[in-house]
């Protein structure tokens, strides 16, 4: 069953409803968000999505609402804030790759003007070139996690089947990536 078809039935759970149907592959313009989009991906590994979904807000409270700015500069202190915070994933290399990863986007926006620019000027790439550029740039990044996240914010198609409702809604967003 697709995430499409799973979203449709009455056994769906809001959380992934409300996912599919305003976020799941909409493109983001926004560097904070998109370094949202990416902190979640990465968090999700090993558990379920529907887990991170519903800490979603704990995330922002502990992330500084994901202001990439603020995260980069994040030290041993925030650190240790963070391991200790029960409304996130405590999970010391997910901590440590959204630090690191903030730094690095950091230096992205300095060098391309933003994460959102870097992205753009590699696309297209296949998900294997994507993967490979991903694990060169940032830390915790797998095949799996790059693929949903490009997924995620329009950059790879696979986030809706062409029969969902949203699929016309994106490609309106999105029309000269054809990406969901």
């Amino acid at each position: 069953m697709s995430y499409c078809d799973y979203c449709e039935q009455p056994s769906a759970k809001q959380v992934h409803k409300e996912y599919h149907d305003k976020w799941y592959g909409f493109p983001l313009h926004d560097d904070n968000e998109l370094f949202c989009r990416l902190v979640m991906e990465i968090n999700q590994a090993g558990l379920s999505w529907e887990t991170i979904l519903n800490k979603e807000q704990n995330f922002r409270e502990a992330f500084a609402n994901f202001d990439v700015q603020k995260v980069a500069g994040f030290g041993d202190a925030d650190r240790e804030r963070l391991l200790n915070d029960a409304g996130i994933i405590r999970n010391k290399l997910k901590v440590n790759a959204a630090i690191h990863n903030a730094q690095k986007i950091v230096e992205l926006q300095k060098e391309y003007g933003s994460f959102e620019a870097w992205l753009n000027a590699n696309h297209p790439l296949s998900k294997e070139e994507w993967t490979k550029l991903f694990k060169k740039t940032f830390k915790f990044v797998g095949g799996e996690i790059v693929n949903e996240f490009l997924m995620s914010t329009g950059y790879l198609k696979g986030a809706h089947e062409e029969s969902c409702p949203v699929f016309a809604t994106i490609l309106k967003e999105q029309p000269k990536w054809s990406v969901v």
